[in-house]
């Protein structure tokens, strides 16, 4: 995967957590893939922060309601339940 930190040790990469993950993937590839589509048209989920139902369209992105920021790795993508949460008070333009 080009220069994302695959297998480079450390806790930053495709599968970390929490509002590391959330940068890894928003900056990942030049940051171009922040705001690629998600295959087969997203994922459901539900807000890690406000409980509120929504669909994860792309890689980075956020909950209609609360405007929490979510974001999921492509190695991961076919798993809903490993989409992480930056934060309640964290934003985008934290990056």
């Amino acid at each position: 995967m080009g220069n994302c930190a695959c297998g480079r040790g450390g806790a930053a990469g495709p599968f970390a957590e929490g509002q590391e993950l959330v940068e890894f993937v928003f900056n990942a590839h030049g940051g171009e893939l922040k705001w690629q589509e998600i295959p087969g048209g997203g994922l459901d989920t539900i807000c890690q922060g406000c409980r509120a139902p929504f669909k994860l369209l792309t890689f980075v992105g956020t909950c209609p309601d609360c405007g929490g920021v979510h974001a999921i790795s492509p190695p991961r993508v076919s798993d809903p339940a490993a989409i992480q949460f930056a934060g309640k008070d964290f934003n985008l333009s934290d990056i």
